[in-house]
């Protein structure tokens, strides 16, 4: 009797396996029948995670276009506050730089700390330029580092973490300000 019971439930929970894998396999497949068509075009039920996440259109990638507008209107404004020197544009000093935040933060990180400019931008970068940087504790065909290791590397007696993350904070808010 037992062993008859135990064979019966082997037998149920294959059965129930088996019926479920199947189950799965067909809706995999997708909608079939009467308006399978329209429910398989429609985006809007996405089960792929990555289309749940919203994207920020101000953040979005950088096209040259905007970038190059971007720093044409940043250029008086950073050279106002003396972050700038009057004759270097923003497009010149992020020459280097894939990112446009990531140039700001490094401006305003070098004029936060009292750095040199073009030493910091050496180290996040690891992009050597005409400018000097002879002075600079920059190796040469060293990797790019983050902000945060560059400022420990340039200026370590500095609270990089924290100065790093006021100058990012300074960048997304002068980014802010030419997006208005």
């Amino acid at each position: 009797m037992k062993k008859a019971l135990l064979v019966g439930a082997i037998l149920f929970f294959g059965l129930s396996i088996s019926l479920t894998v199947g189950a799965q396999r067909a809706a995999a497949q997708g909608p079939a029948g009467e308006g399978a068509a329209a429910a398989a075009q429609d985006s809007s039920r996405s089960l792929n995670p990555i289309n749940w996440v919203k994207k920020d259109s101000k953040i979005s990638a950088e096209t040259p276009e905007s970038r190059s507008d971007s720093e044409k209107k940043l250029t008086p404004n950073l050279q106002a506050q003396g972050i700038l020197a009057a004759n270097v544009s923003a497009t010149d000093a992020c020459a280097p730089f894939t990112s446009l935040a990531g140039c700001l933060a490094t401006l305003h990180a070098s004029r936060n700390l009292g750095v040199d400019f073009y030493c910091l931008r050496a180290v996040v970068t690891g992009v050597h330029t005409s400018a000097d940087v002879s002075g600079c504790k920059v190796a040469d065909g060293e990797k790019p580092q983050d902000l945060n290791k560059a400022i420990h590397q340039v200026k370590p007696d500095a609270n990089a973490k924290r100065a790093a993350k006021d100058a990012e904070q300074q960048a997304k808010d002068d980014l802010n300000g030419i997006l208005r």
